[in-house]
């Protein structure tokens, strides 16, 4: 297979152990440029920077490979990819991840490996988000790499589906049993905040909660994660919803 050009962002920074360990599996498939964030951007979702200037730093550069960190959000990591290493052609594929800490169902909305994804992907760009369900950054990643790699491959070879996007979900596990084509589940995060006080009398908060899936049906992102599968979510930017269009036509009278 000829050799692509491959764009590499995450939200969790740009020396976070998940996004070195995609960069060490995309390297066999194609020149890298890494475009990430200097500092963690989790949950930002689709934010970018329009208020304050954008500061990109060259890490590293070699005949195949060139790192980047940017000051801003893993939106603007796209964009800046865009103008700075692709104004002539753009990427064969953007991967984005491995977040450190599940996007499945509600949590897309949220994420910023996911804006990242879809950003690429208003632009015509082949791209896919990685995530593995759990937040700490000593998490083995090693079970995954034959599934990734696999994905990062067929998707090279076979193409993207048209319109679509990937939201890719790997469950914590010592052995992965395989990958699941999936749909998002309808689940949502019921939120709280701790109220403390500071040394001066003045309140502050932590935003707290606890996920709560309202959908216990086959066939969705997180039953696949509990049942030890990979689960693939294709995704779409078109937000309309078709079919209550008719049934709003008594608005235009």
């Amino acid at each position: 297979m000829k050799r692509k050009k491959i764009l590499i962002t995450n939200d969790d920074g740009v020396f976070a152990p998940g996004i070195r360990f995609l960069i060490d599996i995309a390297k066999e498939f194609g020149d890298i440029v890494v475009v990430a964030p200097d500092k963690p951007q989790s949950g930002t979702g689709h934010a970018i920077t329009f208020a304050d200037p954008l500061r990109i730093k060259c890490i590293e550069e070699s005949e195949n490979y060139v790192e980047y960190s940017c000051s801003g959000t893993p939106v603007d990591c796209v964009k800046m990819a865009e103008y700075i290493a692709f104004k002539d052609h753009l990427p064969d594929l953007l991967v984005s991840g491995v977040n450190h800490g599940s996007n499945a169902s509600i949590n897309i909305i949220y994420s910023g490996t996911m804006a990242a994804v879809i950003e690429a992907h208003i632009d015509n760009i082949p791209s896919i988000g990685f995530s593995m369900n759990s937040y700490s950054h000593k998490t083995d990643l090693e079970p995954a790499r034959p599934f990734i790699r696999k994905i990062i491959k067929d998707i090279l070879e076979k193409g993207m589906p048209a319109d679509i996007c990937l939201n890719v979900n790997i469950p914590h596990a010592e052995q992965i049993n395989g990958i699941r084509i999936s749909r998002q589940a309808k689940a949502s995060w019921k939120e709280s905040f701790d109220n403390r006080i500071d040394p001066r009398g003045g309140h502050y908060y932590w935003l707290t909660g606890h996920f709560h899936v309202e959908d216990q049906g086959e066939g969705t992102d997180i039953k696949a994660l509990a049942d030890g599968y990979i689960a693939v979510v294709p995704i779409q930017i078109d937000l309309t919803a078709h079919g209550a269009m008719k049934s709003l036509k008594f608005l235009e009278d």
